[in-house]
């Protein structure tokens, strides 16, 4: 397959319900200012309208998390989007906000058919909304998507779990010693299929690469690629919300994914997290944009790392 051949539509959806109001909403401006948008010349950016007005950094007392309500909702309506532009035989590109956009998307797809997940990310983001320290859905997105969680967020048109643990494939974890530190739920303990960072410094990309693709379940409908940019090492990308040391280089980030395209199986991608009030002078965001836009694009097989 030709990445060319993608119908490409960009959709920003710059929730901040599951995190803070503190730029990630800028998120979409600054990549598509970036040139993003080269990805698809010939049509306009589609807007997902937001609930951020509805924002409160008070947790519910019930569910012990941020703004429940209101992401439910907003999930509700990014999900529909999802579908319509994929009954359009569009690739639907959904520019964040923050991480708990993935609740609209993966129910929006619970709703037409089975689909897996892959989830690349420097967190596990799998937290109880009772252990974490925040009350942010962005540090338990990939729980609640799994099943796990108040039912307001993870029972969206009754349709639990919206993707299965052996149908999601986490890709570039280094948080470790931070999960043990707060109680995190130890995604080690679960099937979803993991390589973390170590895994890819030890084995390399190509070989990560390779392994990830040959875990692609041929009897799903198709996978949803996640790209939270907190996965890229800190020196290249420190505009995020929640640093650490290390990371993947966008080399590796681009290889990962064009290869991932290449199957054919990919049927949408987001991108989540960057904040561009931390991108003084803008070269974040254009890197960041020049490696998807690379990914995307039809590029020489051959790479060296």
């Amino acid at each position: 397959m030709s990445t060319q051949n993608l119908n490409i539509q960009i959709l920003a959806a710059p929730s901040i319900l599951g995190l803070r109001t503190n730029g990630v909403q800028d998120l979409a401006a600054a990549l598509l200012g970036a040139g993003l948008d080269r990805l698809q010349p010939e049509q306009p950016v589609l807007h997902l309208a937001t609930l951020n007005a509805q924002y409160s950094d008070k947790r519910d007392p019930d569910t012990h998390c941020l703004n429940p309500v209101p992401l439910r909702e907003f999930s509700i309506e990014l999900g529909k989007a999802v579908n319509l532009l994929l009954d359009k035989d569009r690739f639907p590109l959904i520019l964040g906000g923050d991480c708990s956009i993935l609740l609209g998307i993966m129910s929006g797809l619970k709703a037409r058919g089975k689909y897996g997940l892959i989830f690349i990310d420097a967190h596990a983001d799998f937290y109880e909304p009772e252990k974490s320290v925040t009350g942010e859905v962005a540090d338990m997105d990939l729980a609640i998507v799994t099943g796990r969680g108040p039912d307001i967020l993870t029972n969206i048109n009754n349709s639990k779990p919206y993707v299965q643990d052996d149908h999601v494939i986490h890709i570039g974890q280094r948080d470790w010693e931070e999960t043990k530190k707060y109680g995190s739920q130890d995604i080690r303990e679960t099937t979803i299929i993991r390589y973390d960072l170590e895994n890819i410094e030890k084995e390399g990309i190509e070989q990560v690469t390779a392994a990830a693709i040959a875990d692609l379940n041929p009897g799903l409908d198709g996978y949803w690629i996640h790209f939270d940019t907190d996965v890229l090492a800190d020196e290249l990308n420190p505009a995020v919300e929640y640093r650490l040391p290390g990371g993947l280089d966008f080399k590796q980030s681009e290889y990962f994914i064009h290869q991932l395209l290449r199957t054919g199986r990919i049927i949408g991608f987001d991108v989540t997290i960057f904040n561009p009030r931390f991108d003084t002078t803008g070269q974040i965001a254009q890197n960041i944009s020049d490696t998807i836009v690379r990914a995307f694009r039809s590029c020489n097989d051959q790479h060296v790392f």
